[in-house]
């Protein structure tokens, strides 16, 4: 039997990069993932339908995450189609780099909506149904503990926010065996930071491994926290990056 085996997952942010790896990882893993996307209809089909092909269950929906009446409505329809959700993952997130004195209120806004807002939404929607043994699991940065470069303020703000949230929330639902926790990817080679892109040689410059991550690696870490072999572990951020924040 396999460690997911009839479990419900939703993935917010599922079309592109770690969030597609962490779709098919559970998928693979037996569970039933419905994942969210905002734009591109095309990518989302296209992943769903190779998760399907390849024998497991997947299906896409359209809730952007900074629309908060989108995203509840789409774990509302999930809920009541298959049944309480049992793995909630927090992928989706965005990143905004720029001098600090080029920001602006919208910069705020935009990127606390959809990287700590969008989190407290989904859990919110999700938690009051989800079974005893549940899992939550949000994706941070390891940004939040180590800001590495200038120009990260906004988005080193948001990801560190993430782990107030999962300390806080581990304890409000243990007593049902829930378990919250927070992944701190680091350099992993998606869109949002490819592994060409200029400022790579520096990143892994000040990596003990010195290559970038893939987003499967971060999807083997999600699974293991989704799983019967995660259950210990609550309330805590664990960093995967190479060693940068060594």
């Amino acid at each position: 039997m396999k460690r997911l085996e009839n479990k419900i997952a939703f993935v917010t942010g599922g079309s592109r990069g770690m969030g597609a790896a962490i779709s098919k990882r559970l998928a693979a893993e037996g569970a039933h993932v419905v994942f969210t996307y905002s734009k591109s209809k095309a990518k989302a089909e296209a992943v769903a339908a190779e998760i399907n092909v390849n024998g497991g269950q997947a299906q896409a929906v359209q809730a952007d995450s900074i629309d908060p009446k989108a995203l509840t409505a789409a774990i509302q329809q999930t809920i009541a189609e298959l049944g309480p959700i049992d793995i909630l993952v927090n992928n989706a997130g965005i990143y905004i780099g720029k001098e600090f004195k080029s920001h602006t209120l919208e910069d705020y806004e935009e990127i606390m909506a959809i990287n700590v807002r969008a989190v407290y939404v989904a859990s919110l929607a999700v938690v009051p149904h989800m079974s005893n043994h549940g899992r939550v699991i949000t994706i941070g940065s390891n940004m939040a503990e180590n800001s590495v470069s200038p120009q990260t303020t906004l988005y080193t703000m948001s990801k560190a926010a993430l782990a107030g949230f999962t300390r806080g929330l581990a304890r409000d639902l243990g007593a049902k065996g829930i378990t919250v926790n927070l992944v701190q990817p680091g350099p992993i080679n998606t869109d949002m930071n490819p592994s060409d892109s200029d400022l790579a040689d520096f990143l892994r410059s000040r990596m003990a491994l010195s290559e970038y991550g893939t987003g499967d690696d971060v999807a083997g870490l999600v699974a293991f926290l989704a799983s019967t072999e995660g259950k210990y572990i609550t309330g805590t951020a664990i960093t995967i990056d190479g060693g940068l924040n060594a």
